[in-house]
């Protein structure tokens, strides 16, 4: 009997759990042949993992009062009920699920980052504390992307650097980990809560990979001590210095995350 060949398709719709008995069978064989798309499946997932981490708690909220004046009228053209607003992002969510592809959390946008703020807020956790965690979920959201985990990649360091700088008002630096281990993968802009925010990803040669995340926010923040998060299977060392936050986020061991999380902060604090 001749079999379909597995396309990407396939693979989405086994990600999401709409293939059939047969066809589950047969993608389970293709992949177990196959690791190269084994990973890419397994990328996929956590991916839905984060943003299901990002979306579900926020399901049946109202919606803001700064947007009622601009979805009501949308909403009531097209004739249907009015949304609260955790149902808009319930929807958008199913959109980024579904896509599993990681299209979506490339948008201009990146509602992603601004849902996890939304949480943040939710759930009361501020200052240094809150900006540990949403470093923690971006690192969850971006280093499993196979495709395009950044923006723009080390091959393009001065660029990237020079654009980071631009965009966040200050000089900017990539910290050098080569001694460590880690090479820069490149960076890329995220929206903070009152501004954007920088993150620099790092790679060893394992695939293993780091990011540091990078805020302006912090300028109220008298808490500079060097501090621990941990965020689900992240590991975050977070500290402020001046009116700039830093975390370093990773699935490491806390004793090798602080090693290197020491190495970043003699580099920052050395003249340029």
């Amino acid at each position: 009997m001749k079999h379909e060949p597995i396309s990407e398709a396939d693979l989405h719709a086994y990600v999401d759990g709409q293939l059939s008995a047969a066809r589950l069978a047969e993608v389970e064989g293709y992949l177990q042949a196959n690791p190269a798309e084994q990973e890419k499946v397994s990328a996929w997932r956590k991916q839905n993992a984060g943003l299901h981490a990002l979306f579900d708690p926020v399901v049946d909220e109202p919606v803001p009062a700064r947007l009622s004046s601009i979805l009501r009228p949308a909403i009531a053209a097209a004739n249907q009920p009015v949304w609260g607003w955790r149902h808009l992002a319930a929807g958008v969510a199913i959109a980024f699920v579904s896509a599993s592809s990681g299209w979506w959390l490339h948008a201009r946008s990146d509602a992603s980052a601004v849902l996890a703020q939304a949480d943040v807020q939710k759930n009361g956790v501020h200052g240094a504390a809150g900006f540990a965690h949403q470093a923690a979920v971006a690192h969850l959201v971006y280093s499993p992307d196979v495709r395009r985990p950044v923006e723009v990649g080390a091959e393009q360091e001065e660029q990237l650097v020079a654009w980071l700088s631009k965009r966040m008002g200050s000089p900017m630096r990539a910290p050098k980990l080569g001694k460590l281990s880690y090479e820069l993968v490149g960076g890329r802009l995220l929206p903070g809560g009152t501004g954007p925010v920088a993150q620099f990803m790092y790679q060893d040669a394992t695939g293993q990979r780091l990011t540091l995340y990078v805020s302006n926010d912090q300028v109220q923040n008298k808490d500079t001590g060097f501090k621990f998060l941990q965020d689900g299977k992240v590991n975050v060392f977070y500290w402020v210095d001046g009116k700039f936050g830093y975390a370093l986020s990773g699935s490491i061991s806390k004793a090798e995350l602080a090693r290197i999380s020491n190495a970043v902060y003699e580099q920052l604090e050395k003249p340029s």
